[in-house]
Formats: C-alpha cells, sequence, structure tokens
C-alpha cells in the first residue's frame, strides 16, 4: 500500500503530483473510506465550493480513502490518499492497520517531501527511511540525529513497526526556494524508488516531462536575478561537496557559506528576501499563464 498524504510532509506537491499521476494512469475503485469528520480541521483548511451569480454550486468535500489499482503489469496495490488528519492520529494509526490486515497488505510505502537547501540544477536528493534496515534500498547522505516535527504519516510508520508490519518510505528534499510550487521531478523520482522497492513498474514519462518545463521555469528566473543565481550556484557546490566526499556542513565545514562567499560579497538578508519575492512572483505569473 502506497501512502500519499496531503499537508506537512508535502513540500512542492510531490506526492501529491505522484498519487495523481497513478490515479490518471490507471483504473481505481474505492475499497476503504475514513470518517473525515474525525480527522479534519475545516477552519484550518477550508474547503473549495464554487458561488455563481447568486447562488452556491457544489463543494469539493476532503476524502481520505484507500483505493485500488493495478500498475502497468496489471499488479493489483492500494493507494491511500486525501489531506493528512488534523487530530486523533492514533486513531488514524489504527484505522490503517485494520486495512492493512484485512487486505493482507505485505508492505507500506509513504511519500513525503520537504523543503531543503538543495539546487533545482542537481538530481533529486530522497532520504529513504523504514522500521528495518532491510527494507531499505538506498542509503543516505547524512548520518545522525535530529529532532522534527511529527506528522500522522511518520507516527503511521511507527505505530506499523510496532504491530509487526513492514513499513518504508521516501522523502524527497525540494529546493526550498520553490517548495510552495509544483515539483514534478520529485515526484517521478520517488515513483522510481517506490518501484524499486515493490516490484511494481508504471510510466513517469508525463512526470518526467512536467519537471523538464518546470526546470526551464525556474532557471529563466533565476537567470533574471544575479543574488539568487549566486545561492543557487552555492547550494550546487554544497551539494556536489556531498557526492565527491568533500568538505560539507557535517563534518562541520560550512562548504556552503564558503561558496557562497567565493561567488563574491554576500547580499543582506532584505535584498535575498526581496530578490526571491520577485523570483516567485515569476513563477506564479508563470503558473497562471499555462493552460
Amino acid at each position: 500500500m502506497i501512502v500519499a498524504l496531503e499537508g506537512f510532509l508535502d513540500a512542492g506537491n510531490a506526492s501529491g503530483l505522484a498519487s495523481g499521476d497513478l490515479l490518471e494512469n490507471s483504473s481505481s475503485r474505492v475499497v476503504a473510506s475514513f470518517e473525515v469528520d474525525e480527522f479534519y480541521d475545516y477552519r484550518a483548511r477550508r474547503p473549495p465550493m464554487t458561488f455563481f451569480e447568486d447562488h452556491y454550486t457544489d463543494y469539493d468535500a476532503p476524502r481520505l480513502v484507500v483505493r485500488l489499482l493495478h500498475d502497468d503489469a496489471n499488479t493489483p496495490f492500494l493507494l491511500l490518499s486525501g489531506p493528512e488528519p488534523d487530530s486523533r492520529w492514533e486513531g488514524f494509526a489504527e484505522a490503517v492497520r485494520q486495512v492493512i490486515e484485512h487486505f493482507d497488505v505485505r508492505l507500506v510505502v509513504s511519500l513525503g517531501s520537504v523543503p531543503m537547501a538543495v539546487p533545482h540544477t542537481r538530481p533529486v536528493q530522497l532520504t529513504n527511511h523504514a522500521t528495518a534496515k532491510r527494507l531499505l534500498i538506498s542509503t543516505n547522505v547524512w548520518a545522525g540525529e535530529i529532532r522534527i516535527p511529527s506528522s500522522a504519516q511518520s507516527l503511521l510508520e511507527v505505530r506499523l513497526g510496532e504491530w509487526g508490519h513492514d513499513a518504508t518510505g521516501f522523502v524527497a528534499h525540494i529546493p526550498h526556494y520553490v517548495a510552495q510550487f509544483p515539483y514534478p521531478e520529485a515526484a517521478a523520482a520517488m515513483l522510481r524508488q517506490v518501484a524499486a522497492v515493490t516490484g511494481l513498474s508504471w510510466d513517469t514519462s508525463e512526470l518526467e516531462q512536467a519537471a523538464t518545463e518546470r526546470r526551464a521555469e525556474i532557471g529563466s528566473q533565476v537567470a533574471d536575478s544575479d543574488e539568487v543565481r549566486s545561492v543557487v550556484e552555492g547550494l550546487e557546490q554544497q551539494y556536489d561537496a556531498f557526492h565527491t566526499g568533500g568538505p560539507n556542513l557535517l563534518d562541520g565545514t560550512d562548504a556552503l557559506g564558503d561558496a557562497l562567499r567565493e561567488t563574491g560579497e554576500l547580499p543582506t538578508g532584505d535584498e535575498l528576501g526581496a530578490q526571491f519575492e520577485q523570483f516567485l512572483a515569476g513563477l506564479d505569473q508563470t503558473e497562471e499563464d499555462t493552460p
């Protein structure tokens, strides 16, 4: 079963794009539905509705459901998608457990994404996590212990491990300066890893084409700002240091700071903020102009 929830762990809408691509390219039917009123905070995330001239015409009610789909080889799998629960996380985890045991699910794979100080010009990095080391298929670029804000999705994995169910997942690192915009490259990268760990197969060419177009849009905006370009160049050097064994933040050397300093005098925080506002406004305009 693939778990892709909207909300906290969905920078760049990566898991949303991934689940949307799976749904678009496979027939599906709902096999389990959660009582969303038990988990959803309507005032924090107000669902959209339409007002036409003098009356309300429709309401997009949030849905948290499990669907049965098939991959390109007609292998069945389940997809849990919808908004991340705002409350009753333990109850949610127990409900998912019932679904897993009812359908005899052998492996749960979760998708997530977070904003990180990484450049859009390099391949997407993924953090692989699991309830047991035998389930890991890749080595993360750093090792250590950090305290992070929790999520319903991460708590679900903890509980599944305690209940004896195998669970793994991938968290994509999204360039922080575009984290509020769709980032299809991360969606494609996560689906490739899900295929590797599960044996499922699907075509990600549509996501990859969208990723190429998105990179071109971002590159065009970056080229218009010397300040933003210098920051991206610094992030590129930091990224490359991780993958070449050179100095990096993890061994106590501020490689990003060194890289930025090598590009010349650093802009102030206010200058960077103003430049990024212009940068994001340009992307937003591009998004609006795209059919």
